[in-house]
């Protein structure tokens, strides 16, 4: 692909100043990683791997539920009360919603892995996020336009539909970024913190992009099309096949939002956002410092123009500040019951 077609930030499609009143809908996945039944299959699938699995792969935290859904689901009725529809992409068990609104509650609907699948349904079950990720879209009665979310990331402030869609083309978030070095070192290969900057080199790769020059997808909620994947999935099915094939996370994947989004890009039917709204907090981040530092970087949160917060490992914040459950019910609009 030419630089010229790849050059940020990108202009806008004839389209775009026009909006439309299509409903958008919320998608999130979700999993109980404690559940007993959840640790019996994963266990029995990981002993029967063939080959080694990536350290990313098989990290535990992978699959842990600490209540993250809950704050998600809050944080969109606060901040982004428009939404029709919300989907929780589960394999068997659901996740107790009681300390919700009854509003909120009527707005959810569960979509299974087994429908979610259909016609696919030996691959299950899954324990890989980019598996289920590549078919989110085939969920019955999904809007055309949706938002992915994944249970670790809440809305902080007001949302609006035209910060994520102008009209039809999606909003993106992210940078443009160089990842060629990762071709070349097997040391980058086995990093665990590195594995998805292959996600999205696959997936930049699989639409012409090359690794020198890709736009990176930040931690933020994810606009989406269902015709775009839908197409990407019929043009593209053996990488669609290799992604649902495996159980547990390999580097052999794309990121299906990284090639949603370079596929949009690519058509000139996205906008890229020119300023960073979103605050990412990763594993293990302040665990080496003051936990004055993290509680500060916590409240700039609240104090500037941020709108979406990624917490990757709620427990571990929470051991380095202890309080960050009461910080973050306030920052997503309290609950509707006193139970959490």
């Amino acid at each position: 692909m030419s630089d010229k077609t790849q050059r940020g930030p990108l202009e806008q499609s004839p389209t775009t100043n026009r909006q439309t009143n299509a409903p958008i809908d919320v998608v999130i996945t979700w999993v109980d990683g404690d559940s007993q039944d959840h640790r019996r299959k994963r266990h029995k699938y990981m002993t029967q791997a063939l080959r080694p699995l990536h350290d990313n792969a098989v990290n535990p935290h992978r699959w842990a539920c600490s209540d993250e859904i809950l704050y998600c689901l809050q944080s969109i009725e606060t901040f982004a009360p428009w939404v029709r529809t919300i989907w929780i992409v589960v394999d068997d068990d659901t996740p107790n919603l009681t300390s919700l609104s009854n509003t909120l509650r009527a707005k959810i609907k569960f979509a299974f892995h087994q429908d979610v699948f259909r016609g696919f349904t030996e691959v299950l079950p899954t324990f890989n996020s980019l598996a289920i990720e590549s078919m989110i879209w085939r969920i019955e009665g999904l809007s055309e336009r949706f938002l992915y979310f994944n249970d670790d990331v809440f809305l902080v402030a007001p949302l609006a539909e035209t910060d994520m869609f102008q009209d039809f083309a999606p909003v993106l978030r992210g940078k443009w970024v160089n990842y060629d070095a990762l071709q070349h070192s097997s040391k980058m290969r086995a990093d665990p913190a590195k594995f998805h900057h292959f996600m999205q080199v696959n997936a930049a790769n699989l639409v012409g992009f090359e690794a020198s020059r890709l736009f990176s997808t930040a931690h933020v909620v994810h606009p989406m099309r269902r015709k775009v994947m839908q197409r990407l999935f019929d043009q593209h099915a053996d990488a669609f096949t290799n992604n649902m094939n495996h159980r547990f996370r390999d580097l052999s994947q794309f990121l299906p939002q990284g090639l949603h989004n370079h596929a949009c890009i690519a058509a000139k039917a996205a906008v890229i956002h020119p300023r960073q709204d979103h605050l990412h907090i990763r594993s293990g981040q302040g665990n080496d410092r003051s936990p004055a530092e993290t509680w500060s970087l916590l409240q700039s949160a609240l104090t500037s123009e941020v709108k979406f917060l990624c917490v990757n490992d709620l427990p571990q914040l929470e051991a380095l500040i202890p309080e960050v459950r009461d910080w973050l019910r306030q920052a997503v609009g309290g609950f509707a019951s006193a139970g959490l």
